[in-house]
């Protein structure tokens, strides 16, 4: 097989790139003022940045409930966009808006009113949670302002409008930075907040988000967004399609969820150093998949939009791409952040010991890193094209039955050292990715949600049919 039918040709790239290169930028503005974040939290010490840790687990939780509704809402806003079924759109974005401000006010509520409770949940350092209990009191209260800015963001990306959620993280993240500084550390006479300053930047930052999105929203006379009547015109019928194709995705990030609090509750009771180091692992995660996910918010649009259109040729072909150029690049990133590993991790405040195992990490989400993005974005086309069962099943099968026991077993049953609890935590991916790129060749996954893409369908099921008896 060429390399430009993996890659695909400039049309392709340039449709990736317009509309996946500035959702990649977005998110790497969030995620880097997460990392400027941990590294003015570093300047506290390792236990400092140990509790922020253990409170971005709470709020990855909190992302995975509320992703589940997003993710649903960008099936249907792509494929609604495809069609161009504006109404159907505005139905949508109502419902999805909803659900997520019910997840956000659980959560940061949970988040104010209980933070020592939920913080032991994840560790049993007494030291951390005293650490962390004011930092979580605070981040709780941006969820809401998060669930928002979410929402929106969602539509205007799937309705290609990719710069304006762009231009609100910039001037959010920007803010986001100032206050941490001005707090953490106590300039021009503010008081020195410590850890719970970076909290108040966080809140900040999220509520500016929310509130320029809907400016430019207002600017530009958004009806699908402003048009708040024809957001609650949702039939029996609607509800049942939403909820019928999104209950799947739904439960797969409640129960991924689950899964991981059930590690990250493992995670959190190895050595100390094992726990900082985590925390700034995880931190450098999120920067690699916040760039991937801006691809893997491309493959969704594009794919789902063609899916909608009745185009399925061109999204099962673009899906294999997808398929093989998104894990590519992951794969060169984390290349490069390993070159650069000693400064980088150094940068956090890790020495010694945690800087080892920061080293060791690094170097192994180069494999690690690749097989779970190319898992991510394979799952993320099956829902964009309407298929949302088949993913949630294996990636649930193979995070309770290969990775939960697994690093159980190492870090609880057998005590075996962090680097080898760590190495186990990525089990389920190396078994599920085969199976996944089984299911994208066979096609099954176009399961269109409208009438143009329904119409569709079985001309590209005979089509595939006589090419596979064909070759």
């Amino acid at each position: 097989m060429k390399l430009s039918a993996l890659t695909g040709d400039r049309k392709f790239l340039g449709k990736v790139i317009a509309v996946g290169l500035p959702i990649a930028m977005q998110n790497l503005l969030v995620n880097s003022a997460t990392m400027i974040d941990t590294i003015m939290i570093g300047t506290q010490g390792e236990l400092a940045v140990a509790a922020v840790g253990i409170c971005s687990q709470f709020a990855s939780l909190f992302f995975s409930a509320f992703f589940g509704f997003t993710s649903g809402g960008i099936m249907f806003f792509s494929q609604f966009w495809g069609a161009r079924d504006e109404d159907g759109i505005c139905r949508a974005y109502g419902l999805v808006t909803s659900c997520m401000m019910v997840v956000g006010l659980l959560f940061g509520g949970a988040a104010v009113f209980a933070p020592q409770w939920i913080l032991g949940i994840y560790t049993d350092k007494q030291e951390i949670i005293n650490e962390a209990v004011p930092y979580l009191r605070i981040l709780g209260m941006s969820f809401p302002f998060q669930a928002i800015s979410f929402a929106i963001s969602s539509l205007l990306r799937s309705t290609e409008r990719v710069k304006l959620p762009l231009i609100a993280s910039i001037i959010a993240q920007a803010t986001n930075v100032l206050i941490n500084w001005l707090l953490i550390f106590g300039k021009f006479g503010l008081p020195r907040m410590g850890t719970p300053g970076a909290a108040v930047g966080t809140l900040a930052s999220m509520t500016v988000n929310a509130i320029i999105l809907y400016a430019f929203c207002i600017k530009e006379k958004d009806s699908m967004v402003l048009r708040i009547s024809r957001q609650f015109r949702w039939s029996v019928e609607f509800l049942r399609q939403y909820f019928g194709k999104c209950t799947p995705i739904i439960a797969n990030e409640i129960f991924y969820g689950v899964g991981q609090l059930v590690i990250n509750i493992v995670m959190g009771r190895q050595a100390a150093a094992g726990i900082a180091a985590m925390a700034v692992f995880r931190v450098i995660e999120r920067l690699i998949f916040a760039f991937f996910s801006g691809f893997t918010n491309a493959s969704a649009i594009i794919v789902g939009k063609q899916i909608g259109a009745g185009e399925h040729h061109n999204a099962y072909r673009d899906a294999k791409r997808f398929a093989f150029l998104c894990p590519a690049v992951t794969c060169a990133l984390c290349v490069l952040l390993t070159v650069f590993r000693v400064p980088l991790l150094g940068a956090f405040g890790l020495s010694g010991e945690s800087m080892r195992y920061g080293m060791y990490m690094l170097a192994f989400y180069i494999l690690a890193g690749t097989l779970r993005t190319c898992n991510y974005i394979i799952n993320d086309t099956f829902r964009a094209s309407g298929e949302s069962v088949f993913g949630t099943v294996i990636e649930l099968l193979s995070l309770f039955l290969i990775s939960m026991p697994a690093v159980i077993i190492a870090g609880i049953v057998l005590k075996l050292p962090f680097l080898i609890v760590f190495s186990v935590v990525f089990l389920d991916d190396a078994a599920r990715i085969g199976i996944m790129l089984w299911y994208l060749r066979s096609g099954r996954w176009v399961k269109p949600v409208t009438d143009e893409g329904i119409s569709a369908l079985p001309a590209f099921q005979e089509s595939l049919q006589r090419k596979k008896s064909a070759g």
